[in-house]
């Protein structure tokens, strides 16, 4: 706050931090133009707390301090600004918490620390309090645990990893994963609202994610576009993943960091009005349960009511995400974690496209039914247990129940009459039921053999998918004319024909270890035996209950090696592979079943922190898909494993901070997606929906001093080359270069903020729903929030 303020409350100021290191102690001076009270001590773990009342922290360059290992017996000295006018200083032992006598002068406040005896060695685990719960790092997160499994340094990880911080989300205001993933190189948002089997449509590396977004590592399923308002951050795998995470696409993995509970109490509320008739409201509560902290809780609480600038269409979600977390003990915790989602919007497949372009209407032209519409109730719950046997070895356990319940109704674009103008559209209707149990339990141990560090990681998995659905799509419904359409109103007879009971069992093996030769050279190496038993049945109405049953086994191994050549700089090379299990209820001509589909990737790049507070990565790839089905040219009802498809290209991210207050993410991808192998005359052609080259950017800049601090602004720029509408490269999306702007003002604890997406109006559109359709992009819109905390 400013200093006028600070003198009108009354409250003095702690101008500078001083440390002085001598022989067996250290000397620690708070200093400040007035004398401050004596404050009161206490002992958390390894650390020796001091609480100053009727204080702030005034630095000439940051909002806190921090030094690591000043000294022998010291692992790190903290000081920074509580609520309450208060200011923490933390001294953490690297055995146990150290000592220290306070005496108040008119300098300062100086303490005289002496490290603590140790009882046992635990260097490696010393505390860190970090006051406000989790550490801020902005634009550009340090660690991530979703390639390895542990909290792997980014820049010690032989993969491409990129990190979608809260920071990002909150300042371009997205409430949708696809809408997060823009910043993200490499993605493409391909699906329609409310019409995929397959979950929100995203492409990564030009394949699609399908059973590949995973939630605090534990694989997440839903039919319906996922909130990002109980997600800490977004973390972006590139390339195949199965030695982790099992089966899925070569082309990586998605994983939903969760917002964790907070050890002081925070209250946060928020409120947005947008254009198309949207309204959002959000509450974040967390805090501690009990006197001694060691039960915490976070309760997520969000709804959002949106109209869309397609005629007709609309839609609502409720989110409640709650977590408790339990230390039961120093080496010791349990988290138990729940959420509820209910989704329901307008099914909207878009404007028709022809067999040599699309359809010349305007991008609001809606040629749905005003009763289509998509719904889904979705539950989970889980439990995550952790336990350290001491500062080397722990093991970790995790059980989740999910369960969704999607139903989609409403008439779909069959065909198109170029001469008449009119679509041809289908009744359709699915329901039913999925759920999915998933347990596994981790040991990850550090161990040395000669001068070589070991970081082992050991786990077994069970995961069973349950699924019982039925589907319509046999009738013709009456026929729309896309220049001049009229909506019938009448909703017809939901009657399935068509049903599926499906039950598939998965038991997984992975052993990983990262080893560290010497502190500039690190390999990792893992490998994964995964066996998938699929036991299917399928019937038509009033026809006979066909049951398939098919088992598949795969190994899928992935190699890295990092090289640091000075500190900053990290080159890598990797090489990974994946396993996708073919469709049990899917038969060769001789009945026989497919094999899985296997993937592979090479990898090369760099990775450098430009400065502290800035990093570049630099990615090149080359990445295979086989044992692909493509037509039998002697019989085309049946299909043959003989096709390929490939992706190759080369990925840029920047992000960080550029100067104080000034914030950048970047990436640039530049992506050859092709059939590599068919038995038609589709090789060489280009996948659906990937643009050769895609480049986002968003900034920010805050004013940091001064009458206007707080005040801020921020710009997006999103270009996306041309794409292909379909796989027989039929008709061509066109680029588009799309602009966002946003401007926000913090004070205190509130934060008011406008958000403007296609600040130009450029007609675009988003994405193709393959041979038939096409999704046009938003236009012009507006949107202002207001937050605060308590």
């Amino acid at each position: 706050m400013p200093v006028t303020s600070v003198l009108a409350q009354g409250l003095k100021q702690i101008t500078g931090v001083q440390i002085n290191a001598v022989e067996g102690s250290l000397t620690l001076t708070l200093e400040t133009i007035e004398p401050l009270e004596t404050p009161e001590t206490s002992v958390v773990g390894n650390a020796l707390i001091v609480d100053i009342p009727n204080a702030v922290l005034v630095l000439p360059d940051e909002d806190s301090f921090e030094e690591f290992a000043p000294a022998a017996g010291i692992a790190l000295v903290q000081v920074s600004a509580l609520s309450g006018d208060r200011v923490r200083v933390a001294i953490t032992g690297t055995d146990t918490a150290p000592t220290a006598e306070v005496a108040s002068g008119t300098a300062g406040l100086t303490l005289s620390v002496v490290p603590g005896i140790a009882q046992a060695s635990e260097a490696d685990d010393a505390l860190r309090i970090v006051v406000t719960g989790n550490e801020d790092e902005g634009y550009n997160p340090s660690s991530a645990s979703t390639a390895t499994g542990t909290d792997t340094p980014l820049r010690d990880i032989p993969f491409s990893v990129q990190v979608i911080p809260r920071a990002v989300i909150e300042d371009r205001n997205v409430t949708e994963l696809g809408d997060a993933l823009e910043t993200a190189g490499g993605v493409v948002d391909a699906g329609g609202r409310g019409t995929s089997i397959f979950g929100p449509g995203l492409l990564l590396r030009g394949f699609p994610v399908n059973d590949g977004i995973f939630r605090d590592g534990i694989s997440t399923f839903s039919l319906s576009p996922l909130s990002t308002n109980d997600i800490e951050q977004v973390e972006v795998l590139r390339g195949p993943a199965s030695v982790l995470f099992g089966q899925g696409e070569p082309g990586g993995i998605i994983n939903l960091v969760s917002k964790q509970p907070l050890s002081e109490p925070f209250y946060s509320a928020e409120v947005t009005v947008g254009s198309f008739d949207t309204y959002r409201g959000a509450l974040d509560l967390s805090g501690p349960l009990d006197e001694a902290g060691d039960v915490k809780y976070r309760l997520n609480l969000s709804y959002e009511n949106e109209g869309s600038f397609r005629d007709i269409v609309n839609g609502e979600r409720l989110l409640i995400s709650p977590i408790v977390s339990w230390d039961i003990s120093p080496s010791t915790s349990l988290d138990v974690y729940g959420q509820y989602a209910y989704d329901r919007e307008t099914i909207d497949e878009g404007i028709p496209a022809l067999g040599e372009g699309i359809v010349d209407v305007p991008r609001s032209r809606f040629l749905g039914e005003r009763f289509g519409e998509f719904s889904q109730n979705q539950f989970s719950l889980g439990y995550r247990l952790d336990h350290e046997f001491d500062e080397d070895w722990s093991v970790r356990h995790a059980l989740q129940y999910l369960q969704y319940s999607p139903r989609r109704y409403a008439p779909l674009i069959d065909s198109f009459d170029e001469e008449t103008g009119d679509v041809e559209r289908l009744e359709y209707f699915a329901g039913g039921e999925y759920q999915r149990i998933f347990t596994n339990a981790e040991a990850i141990g550090r161990f040395d053999t000669g001068s070589v560090e070991h970081q082992l990681l050991f786990g077994i998995e069970y995961r069973r998918d349950s699924e019982s659905p039925e589907f319509q799509f046999s009738d013709l419904y009456t026929p729309i004319n896309v220049f001049d359409p009229v909506y019938t109103g009448i909703p017809y007879e939901i009657a399935p024909t068509f049903f599926r009971d499906d039950n598939i069992n998965t038991i997984s093996l992975y052993l990983q270890d990262q080893i560290e030769i010497i502190p500039e050279l690190k390999l990792l190496a893992g490998i994964r035996y995964d066996s998938v038993d699929q036991f299917r049945t399928t019937q038509e109405l009033d026809g006979p209950r066909k049951e398939f049953d098919l088992t598949d086994e795969a190994f899928t191994p992935r190699f890295g090696i990092v090289y640091q050549p000075i500190e900053p700089v990290s080159l890598y090379a990797s090489y990974t592979t994946s396993f996708n299990p073919a469709f049990g209820a899917s038969l060769n001509s001789d009945g026989s079943s497919f094999e899985p589909e296997r993937g592979r990737q090479f990898e090369v790049g760099i990775k450098t922190d430009l400065s502290e507070q800035l990093s570049l990565n630099v990615a090149a790839f080359d990445i295979r898909r086989q044992n692909v089905r493509t037509p039998d040219p002697d019989n085309p009802r049946f299909s043959l494993q003989t096709g390929e498809v490939a992706s190759r290209g080369i990925e840029l991210n920047l992000g960080g901070e550029i100067l104080p207050g000034w914030n950048m993410t970047a990436a640039y991808t530049y992506l050859d997606a092709f059939v590599s192998e068919d038995t038609r005359d589709t090789v060489g052609n280009k996948l659906a929906n990937v643009p050769d080259n895609q480049f986002s950017l968003f900034t920010t800049y805050e004013v940091q001093e001064g009458d206007l601090a707080g005040l801020g602004a921020g710009l997006g720029l999103f270009y996306v080359s041309d794409r292909q509408g379909d796989l027989g490269n039929t008709f061509t999306l066109p680029s588009y270069f799309r602009t966002d702007a946003s401007l926000f003002y913090k004070r205190d604890n509130w934060r008011t903020q406008l958000n403007i997406e296609n600040l130009f109006n450029t007609e675009y559109f988003a994405s193709s729903g393959g041979r038939t359709s096409v999704n046009p992009g938003a236009p012009f819109g507006i949107s202002a929030s207001f937050s605060i905390d308590f």
